[in-house]
C-alpha cells in the first residue's frame, strides 16, 4: 500500500491518459454527435489549461490531496480516525463521502454569483468531449483544492481513499463528458449507479433549468436523493450545448478562458 501511494502522481497520470486516451478513441469510433466546433479549435485550449491547473495543484501542494492525508492520519485528525472501522470499510466510506462532498461543491459553484463567474468557464465550451471534462478555471481548481483538504481533515479520510476517489472522480469526469454514443440497454443500467455521458449531457444545456440538474460527476444517486436529477433535455437529441450568452468561437481560446470571470 505504501509503495502504492508513494507513486501518486504517476500512478494518477497513467490512469488519466488511458482514460483519456480510450474515451478519444470511442468518440472517434462512435459519436454521439458532430461536434459544432471541432476539436482543432478546442483541445489545444482545453487541454493547455488542464496541464496549467495540474502544475497550479503542484506548486501549492506538491502531495497533492493525498499528500495531506497522509498528514491527516499521522495526526489523528477526523472522523474516521476516531472510529475502530476496518481499513476497507474506512476507505469505502471516505470515498463516498467525498463523492458527496463534490456533488455538494458542483451545486454551491452554481448557486453562488461569484463563484459561477468561474465555474461558468466550464459550461462556455460550445462543444461537451473528453476535454471538457479537465477543462476549469485554476480559481476554481484551487477552491476544490481547499475545499477537499478541509473535507479530509474532518472526515480522517485514509491515504488509500483520497487517492481512489481522486481517480474515480478524474476518470469519471473524463467518461461523463465524453462524446460518445452509448448502448441503449448499457447506458440505462450504468445510470443506476454511475454518472454517463447521456445523464450529465443534461447539465451542459443552454436551457437554465437544466444547467441546474444532474451535478453528480461519478455516483449517479446524490441527484436523486436530493432531487436535482433529469432524466433527460427537453430537447432530445437536438439539445444546444453551452450558455446563451456566450455563443462565439472565442470561448476556445485560452485567454477568454482565464479572464472572461474578471470582465
Amino acid at each position: 500500500m505504501d509503495a502504492i501511494l508513494s507513486h501518486e502522481s504517476s500512478i494518477r497520470l497513467s490512469v488519466f491518459l488511458l482514460t483519456f486516451g480510450s474515451m478519444a478513441l470511442w468518440e472517434a469510433l462512435s459519436p454521439w454527435r458532430e461536434l459544432q466546433v471541432g476539436r482543432v479549435k478546442r483541445w489545444p485550449t482545453n487541454l493547455l489549461v488542464a496541464a496549467l491547473n495540474s502544475f497550479v495543484v503542484r506548486l501549492i501542494s506538491p502531495g497533492a490531496v493525498v499528500g495531506f492525508a497522509w498528514t491527516v492520519s499521522e495526526r489523528h485528525w477526523g472522523f474516521f480516525n476516531h472510529l475502530a472501522l476496518p481499513s476497507e470499510v474506512a476507505v469505502v466510506a471516505s470515498v463516498l463521502a467525498l463523492d458527496g462532498v463534490i456533488y455538494a461543491q458542483h451545486v454551491l459553484f452554481h448557486r453562488l454569483p461569484v463563484l459561477w463567474r468561474f465555474h461558468r468557464v466550464h459550461h462556455a465550451d460550445l462543444d461537451v468531449d473528453v476535454t471538457t471534462g479537465a477543462r476549469f478555471h485554476p480559481v476554481e481548481i484551487v477552491l476544490s483544492l481547499l475545499l477537499k483538504f478541509g473535507a479530509v481533515a474532518l472526515l480522517g479520510a485514509p491515504p488509500l481513499g483520497v487517492l481512489t476517489f481522486e481517480i474515480l472522480l478524474n476518470s469519471s469526469s473524463l467518461f461523463n463528458h465524453s462524446n460518445v454514443r452509448m448502448p441503449v440497454g448499457l447506458e440505462k443500467v450504468l445510470r443506476f449507479v454511475l454518472v454517463t455521458p447521456d445523464m450529465h449531457r443534461v447539465h451542459h444545456s443552454v436551457v437554465v433549468g437544466e444547467t441546474n440538474s444532474n451535478f453528480g460527476f461519478c455516483l449517479a444517486w446524490w441527484d436523486r436523493l436530493l432531487r436535482t436529477y433529469r432524466h433527460a433535455p427537453t430537447a432530445g437529441p437536438n439539445i444546444v450545448i453551452g450558455l446563451p450568452q456566450y455563443r462565439d468561437r472565442r470561448t476556445a481560446t485560452v485567454g477568454w478562458l482565464l479572464t472572461s470571470p474578471f470582465v
